[in-house]
């Protein structure tokens, strides 16, 4: 099998287990609950959330954050020595990241001789996402960003809906437990490919947050920087 096709088939099994946890996600719930999860996904996608994403051809803010062994990590540092594929996620409470994160571990060899790293950002306390790194096994440099400063620069701030609260407490999901502060606030998931000067040269930003950038895209956005 080709390296073609193995991308191929890591991005298929990507979307339908996405789709999958999703249908079944939402078959387990209450009908009230249905209800409304459905009505918060479109009060999402009809908001204004993103629309200030950066996009292509736009250079990142440089920063520092602290990575889940509360290590500070530059994303210069990283620049310096090739072109950086930076995740944002919502948390390693969110199944549809923990799904992607493991098609990126996946990916991860490809990504790596093509001379990049891979790095995820969310607004999680170290100490939670050194639990998300054990727990699921990721091999890549994943970084803390409590208070979301990092994630308001690249215009990806947003919130759980105060209708949705009760429904993820249920769930056991306690926002501000995971993010060290008293706020509902999280990032929309986004994929950026940033070159060695810092300009974006591919992205990826969705409200829907059980869509991702496939792996392939990413290798394919790498190769061209080659």
């Amino acid at each position: 099998m080709s390296e073609a096709d193995t991308v191929e088939t890591t991005r298929q099994s990507l979307s339908e287990l996405m789709a999958k946890a999703r249908d079944d996600f939402v078959a387990s719930q209450s009908a009230e609950a249905q209800a409304t999860i459905g009505a918060a996904m479109k009060k999402l996608m009809a908001s204004d959330f993103g629309s200030n994403a950066l996009i292509v051809g736009e250079v990142i803010p440089q920063f520092s954050l602290p990575n889940a062994h509360g290590e500070r990590v530059s994303i210069g540092d990283y620049l310096k020595n090739g072109p950086v594929v930076l995740s944002f996620y919502r948390g390693g409470w969110c199944p549809f990241c923990n799904l992607e994160f493991k098609a990126l571990s996946d990916s991860l060899p490809t990504i790596n001789g093509l001379g990049a790293s891979l790095v995820g950002i969310s607004p999680e306390t170290p100490d939670i996402a050194q639990e998300t790194v054990s727990k699921h096994n990721i091999r890549f440099e994943v970084l803390s960003d409590v208070g979301n400063e990092v994630i308001k620069k690249f215009g990806l701030l947003t919130d759980v809906y105060e209708e949705m609260r009760p429904l993820y407490l249920e769930w056991g999901l306690d926002i501000p437990a995971a993010n060290g502060d008293d706020k509902w606030e999280i990032p929309i998931p986004a994929t950026y490919v940033i070159d060695t000067k810092g300009v974006i040269r591919a992205a990826y930003v969705n409200k829907d947050y059980t869509q991702r950038m496939d792996p392939a895209g990413i290798i394919a956005a790498l190769k061209e920087l080659s």
